[in-house]
């Protein structure tokens, strides 16, 4: 990505999405985690399903996408974020969608799995077998497992938009946002509370701002300039740059919430970002490699 202003947009997206997690910790001091999840997905799809034209996908597309992300992953991630796991360490587990969707694409798509990918797959597994030993810490074992569950609906996501093909990305995601509001809320009113309307007049500014930075800037926003970054450069220019997800979040749960990791749970992460940079750019760098060196022994 030679494009100056490209690459700041990049890096901003990066921001959005790592920032983000701390921020949903502000709204979940104040708002039950599904009502939360409602909340978020109800003020990105209404009003905005009366102006944006339905995407061009299957209708079946739309609804599998609103279930998988809407109501599955970030129910569980935020019922883990609630109380079980930390900003940073949520920014980080939840990143086993890149393992999880390498798996599924082998699985749907007949895939195959390069030697950068294994390799990259399983240093992330001992990456996150060490958060199960470390479970006393940042996340207890209960909330991991909400986390790689939320990570697994993620890229059963990540698949059936793999499938519904090149799509306006800002359109697709404000229809899916209109999918999973009334069974976050239906499920809420039962498990949650059954006075929403006084809990969300009770609530203060910060978690007002959280639903807000929630649903348009982290959502809406967001999604629109990764989507618009993915159609004007090559997928693996862009990428890359979600690796950097998880330090964002870690440093910004660090500065924001005062959050800090253990030193077994750093080597963790560290690790676990380290097979995910293997599996998404082991063998592209491994070609560029190979091309430098065949062009350079090419005769003048």
């Amino acid at each position: 990505m030679t494009d100056f202003k490209s690459f700041i947009l990049a890096l901003l997206v990066v921001v959005f999405w790592g920032i983000n997690f701390s921020v949903i910790k502000f709204g979940l001091m104040e708002i039950p985690p599904l009502l939360f999840s409602g909340i978020r997905f109800f003020i990105v799809a209404i009003p905005a399903v009366f102006f944006v034209p339905f995407p061009r996908t299957p209708f079946c597309n739309v609804v599998l996408v609103g279930f998988f992300l809407g109501i599955m992953k970030f129910s569980l991630l935020f019922l883990a974020m609630a109380s079980d796991a930390s900003a940073g360490v949520s920014s980080l587990i939840i990143q086993a969608q890149v393992i999880f969707t390498i798996l599924l694409s082998v699985l749907f798509f007949n895939e195959r799995l390069t030697r950068f990918q294994i390799m990259g797959i399983l240093l992330a597994c001992g990456g996150f077998a060490l958060f199960f030993v470390a479970s006393d810490g940042s996340a207890s074992i209960y909330g991991i497992i909400l986390l790689l569950t939320a990570a697994i609906f993620w890229s059963l996501a990540n698949i059936v938009m793999k499938r519904a093909g090149q799509v306006n990305l800002l359109h697709f995601m404000v229809w899916v946002s209109l999918i999973p509001p009334l069974p976050l809320f239906i499920l809420s009113y039962i498990f949650e509370t059954s006075t929403p309307f006084s809990l969300l007049f009770e609530t203060t500014e910060k978690a007002w701002f959280a639903m807000i930075y929630v649903g348009y800037v982290s959502t809406l926003l967001a999604f629109a300039l990764w989507g618009w970054l993915m159609v004007n450069y090559p997928v693996a220019n862009v990428a890359p740059f979600a690796l950097l997800i998880p330090l964002v979040g870690i440093i910004g749960a660090n500065v924001l919430l005062g959050e800090q990791l253990k030193q077994i749970e750093l080597l963790g992460g560290g690790i676990i970002l380290l097979g995910l940079a293997i599996s998404v750019l082991g063998q592209m760098i491994f070609d560029h490699i190979k091309g430098k060196k065949r062009q350079n022994s090419q005769p003048l």
